[in-house]
């Protein structure tokens, strides 16, 4: 996503850092080349200006005491990028022990239906008991739609496809829904906010009365978002801005900053068709990721969005007991498929995605499925206890043969097993608390002591 823009920031840091004198030719360079980018991504021209002139102002500030002026014109750089966005990172304040309510509202082609299954599911793997409602009666193959993501996520989901008042199907299922402590509302939109679709979801906010009514609208609108923003404010007063498309469009820039000019929140962005290319939105990764700094946040994010809680914690006892064996590493590795290698390679600090080696990150997401067939054609002797599978050699022919693998890649995949055990078995690990995650030192202390043996 904002591919230019990020190379463009990227080589105003390197320019920057590189210049032995920081003189007014390098200033003015770098603010050229990040404007043109900002307005190629669809950045207001106004706050383009804005930037600017606040970079050229401090670059020519001689007053600076303790910090050279390149380090200090640098952060201002990264700080300023950071305002456009919104500095500050927003989040649902949801609470397990009570019934938390969302409703999404949006125009037509904005993606409320696919959001409306990712938030379900990303709340799902922290502990929520998540449903959806379809309220579109509008749109034929929303309920049809809904129902599918439904089964894709193991969501509950609540439609009433004969139905076409919205408020009789909330109040039909009024009552089933009082077991779940998170339900979303997937309302219907029109090709612009009119007089009969303010009404319709004026009188379902009141009838419904959500924590929170969250406005989804597409990246590729660009600058378009601040209007779109202000008018459902003005409408049903929503609490803030979930942006989809993120990986399609180059005027992202333009939706991310016109959100923020509108005082509108962005809680989520949407970075592809698959349930996991949903994130939380924080200014500060955003520009860290696009500078190439990387994101442990967004990564370990990314990880508890693809393993719950539940899941994590039988991994913990299984570890803990010993008990740990190639059918846990091949759940581990079912939960990871739906994952980007790329994506995530852009979120590990100091590592740069264009100097590894072209086609190793697809060869290596095949090679992670060859694993999963290759345990499948074991038999439980094999699954359980994967030591006899080196010292009775001539059991790897047998399952290379039943699962279209070679015994190459079983004593790769026998490799990482051991590895995978021997670092979660390490105190490191074993003193986890799953739902806190890694702290920066753990995540040092770890890449220093198996970062060499981690090799695909």
């Amino acid at each position: 996503m904002l591919d230019k823009l990020s190379s463009a920031i990227k080589k105003g840091f390197d320019k920057i850092a590189g210049a032995i004198f920081l003189d007014k030719t390098t200033v003015e360079a770098v603010v050229k080349d990040l404007q043109r980018a900002l307005i190629q991504a669809d950045v207001n021209v106004h706050l383009v200006k804005e930037l600017g002139d606040t970079i050229k102002k401090e670059a020519s500030n001689e007053k600076i005491k303790g910090i050279e002026r390149k380090e200090h014109l640098t952060k201002i750089l990264h700080d300023e990028l950071v305002k456009l966005l919104g500095n500050e990172k927003h989040e649902l304040k949801l609470d397990t022990k009570k019934q938390n309510v969302i409703m999404l509202v949006g125009l037509y082609g904005s993606g409320k239906t696919t959001t409306s299954s990712k938030i379900a599911a990303y709340y799902a793997k922290r502990g929520f008991k998540s449903a959806i409602v379809g309220l579109d009666v509008h749109r034929p193959a929303a309920a049809a739609q809904l129902e599918q993501l439904g089964e894709k996520t193991k969501i509950k989901v609540f439609i009433d496809k004969t139905e076409k008042n919205p408020l009789k199907i909330y109040k039909k299922f009024k009552q089933e829904l009082e077991e779940y402590n998170l339900v979303i509302f997937d309302t219907a939109g029109r090709h612009s906010l009119d007089n009969e679709l303010v009404d319709e979801i004026k009188m379902l906010n009141k009838e419904i009365n959500p924590d929170f009514k969250l406005l989804v609208i597409q990246a590729d609108i660009g600058q378009s978002a601040k209007s779109q923003a202000s008018e459902f404010q003005n409408a049903i007063n929503i609490n803030g801005v979930i942006i989809t498309r993120m990986d399609s469009t180059a005027k992202a820039g333009g939706a991310l900053t016109a959100c923020n000019e509108t005082k509108a929140p962005v809680f989520f962005i949407g970075t592809g068709e698959k349930t996991d290319e949903f994130e939380t939105f924080n200014p500060k990764s955003f520009i860290s990721r696009m500078l190439g700094l990387g994101d442990l946040e967004g990564l370990l994010e990314k990880v508890q969005s693809a393993i719950d809680e539940k899941s994590q914690n039988k991994l913990k006892s299984r570890l803990e007991e010993g008990t740990f064996n190639l059918r846990d590493f091949q759940e581990q590795l079912k939960s990871m498929s739906g994952f980007s290698f790329s994506k995530m390679m852009d979120m590990i600090p100091g590592i740069k995605k264009d100097k590894i080696p072209e086609n190793m990150l697809d060869t290596q997401e095949a090679k992670v499925k060859k694993w999963q067939y290759a345990i499948d054609s074991m038999t439980e002797e094999e699954i359980e206890n994967p030591e006899i599978l080196e010292k009775q050699t001539t059991r790897l022919g047998r399952i290379a043969k039943g699962s279209g693998t070679t015994t190459a890649d079983i004593r790769q995949m026998i490799k990482q097993y051991k590895l995978l055990k021997e670092l979660a078995t390490g105190s490191e690990l074993t003193n986890l608390d799953p739902s806190q995650g890694l702290s920066q030192k753990q995540m040092m202390k770890l890449a220093k002591k198996f970062g060499r043996k981690m090799k695909f």
